[in-house]
């Protein structure tokens, strides 16, 4: 065997090659105190424990007073995308931790929060699910609710004899009540 027959004979010999896994990591910046870190499991910055997903201010275009009817789809689709992210950030998730509920891309919460996207009734029951909330709860309109709220405060018999006596004052009178009220509620006297 030559010498250049043993080199060649290494660089003809198979190479045994393995897989190896590596996992990905995101590396996001905190909005509030600017450190660099790698994405938590609770999505809170490392250093200021505040929510490192922030989201962006939806630039909102403006609409033509003369426009077409908005298809009862599209209203609806309003509707619920305002009630998902109402009831998101009452209860403190971000996008990315109710993505996780959901099992599903957090883009596509995001989708639904800006009403591109509208859930099927299953996505619906899955967001209230992961929501902890009754299904209605996602799909009622603000008249809905703003009745129920006034529904609530008139079936106490105190607030309801109130409201009703409310109407017969004078604005001098009202501020005087929202006062003593306000002061009652707070602990403050008022010295006369």
């Amino acid at each position: 065997m030559h010498p250049g027959d043993h080199a060649l004979a290494l660089r003809t010999q198979p190479m045994a090659t393995t897989l190896v896994s590596v996992e990905t990591r995101e590396v996001v910046r905190c909005e509030h105190c600017r450190l660099m870190q790698y994405r938590t499991s609770n999505s809170l910055c490392r250093r200021c424990h505040k929510p490192l997903d922030v989201e962006e201010p939806v630039q909102l275009v403006p609409q033509l007073v003369a426009s077409q009817p908005v298809p009862a789809s599209a209203e609806a689709g309003a509707q619920v995308a305002h009630q998902v992210r109402e009831i998101r950030r009452a209860r403190h998730l971000s996008q990315r931790q109710l993505a996780g509920r959901m099992q599903v891309p957090r883009t596509y919460i995001s989708k639904i929060e800006n009403g591109k996207a509208i859930p099927t009734l299953g996505s619906l029951e899955r967001l209230a699910a992961a929501l902890e909330v009754d299904l209605c709860q996602l799909v009622r309109d603000s008249r809905s609710c703003r009745d129920e709220e006034v529904a609530a405060i008139l079936g106490d018999p105190f607030l309801a004899e109130i409201a009703a006596l409310l109407p017969q004052l004078d604005p001098m009178q009202r501020t005087l009540i929202y006062g003593a009220v306000r002061d009652a509620a707070t602990g403050r006297r008022r010295i006369a």
